[in-house]
């Protein structure tokens, strides 16, 4: 088992196509492929059955934290899996991780008996049972990760991120219903500090601005809730 601790802060950006296409020519001589290169990514968002979490999260408060665990590739029972505790103060983001077997991180995640046992692994279980989550959300994308000589300085560029609220497990495979609009990108950059002064150039010369986007957000916003609301009407006309 391993842990990791992150402070940082996040910015995400939207791209069309030919924003992407500017974006990846100015960047390929400033930074290279991380060690994830390119890769495909599962995560499955923990949260109480009324989507608390996520709630509070869409009304913008000052702090606000959820749940989730992560997975590269095809996971199988004894792949690496993180089960990650990401809290947001004041714009900065904290991200407290615990590297472990799948097959481990989802008998933590359901309240049982592990050996695991670290800071993380405590304050992971106060949050379980906090808020007694459930699995709510399973969102996949491919990822191309860079990284640059500046110190924490890494840009994310997600496509083709799908969602899902059946089969919410990381062994079922990604696949889903599509989030963005065809040809987005999700650009994210994670800095330890403020960005470069060349980055901001390059993102303003092509108008690419910051936005508040979250993928479990958009996802509960624009599917989830309205199907809620949908459900209520109907019972109400046959209440």
């Amino acid at each position: 088992m391993k842990d990791d601790t992150f402070e940082r802060v996040e910015e995400k950006y939207l791209l069309t196509v030919s924003q992407y296409q500017a974006v990846m020519a100015g960047l390929r001589c400033r930074m290279q492929p991380d060690l994830f290169g390119r890769s495909t990514v599962s995560s499955i968002y923990y949260d109480t059955e009324d989507y608390r979490l996520i709630r509070a999260s869409l009304e913008k408060p000052d702090y606000k934290e959820k749940l989730r665990v992560r997975a590269y590739g095809n996971p199988t029972q004894e792949s690496k899996a993180f089960v990650e505790l990401k809290k947001k103060y004041d714009g900065v983001v904290y991200k407290r991780r615990a590297e472990l077997p799948l097959s481990e991180a989802n008998l933590l995640l359901r309240g049982e008996q592990t050996e695991a046992d670290s800071q993380i692994i405590r304050e992971i279980r106060y949050f379980l049972q906090l808020y007694n989550p459930v699995p709510s959300v399973l969102l996949t994308y491919r990822r191309v990760a860079y990284a640059g000589s500046e110190v924490g300085l890494r840009i994310t560029f997600d496509d083709n991120i799908r969602f899902r609220t059946g089969a919410l497990r990381l062994t079922a495979g990604a696949w889903g219903q599509e989030l963005l609009a065809p040809g987005m990108t999700l650009m994210e950059i994670k800095a330890a500090g403020a960005i470069p002064m060349w980055l901001c150039k390059l993102l303003n010369e092509n108008g690419v601005f910051p936005t508040s986007f979250s993928k479990y957000g958009a996802c509960y916003r624009d599917f989830i809730y309205p199907q809620l609301r949908q459900m209520e009407k109907g019972r109400n006309a046959y209440a």
